[in-house]
């Protein structure tokens, strides 16, 4: 079943829709302003992400709420930033190529890695939270479930393959 939307906290919106629709494509279609419990105002901001599927940004103006809160959703609760992180479907390796260089050209660094079963790339998005597209190449077979199961009741595991990994920076493409 495909998600509705997810819904995050930032400090700076701008930053947040600048990342979101011109660095990545998805288009801010609906707000939602709205007051909250202890009088103050929150505004929901909605970004189609494709198929149905939003994501989504709450500003939030309410003096009950700490004004210096972080947003990143992983090094907030003290883990590294790969540990929580937002991941897009991408159709294949030439849908990839096309989100890293949009990323590229909007200033952000990117992330490639080959990770045997599918290929990803990554930035950070204003609130400090990785951002990942990723597709799938190839289909998982019996094997994969049988590990997949073995790995709920063991710790003694045969270590997948060290993937293959490229840095790109945003400062040394060229776009042409």
């Amino acid at each position: 079943m495909p998600f509705h939307h997810v819904a995050l906290a930032t400090r700076d919106m701008k930053a947040i829709h600048e990342f979101y629709e011109a660095a990545t494509g998805f288009p801010l279609v609906k707000v939602e302003v709205a007051s909250t419990p202890a009088g103050g105002f929150a505004k929901h901001f909605f970004y189609d992400t494709g198929e149905g599927q939003l994501m989504a940004f709450w500003e939030l103006h309410d003096d009950s709420m700490p004004d210096d809160f972080s947003t990143a959703i992983s090094t907030a609760v003290g883990l590294p930033e790969w540990v929580n992180h937002l991941a897009f479907g991408a159709r294949d390796k030439d849908d990839i190529e096309a989100r890293a260089t949009r990323w590229l050209s909007a200033g952000h660094d990117v992330l490639e890695i080959d990770h045997d079963w599918c290929y990803s790339i990554y930035a950070k998005d204003p609130n400090g939270t990785l951002v990942e597209f990723c597709t799938t190449t190839r289909p998982f077979d019996d094997a994969d479930r049988e590990q997949a199961l073995h790995a709920l009741e063991s710790n003694e595991l045969t270590r997948s393959t060290e993937p293959g990994v490229r840095v790109r920076r945003a400062s040394e493409f060229s776009a042409s």
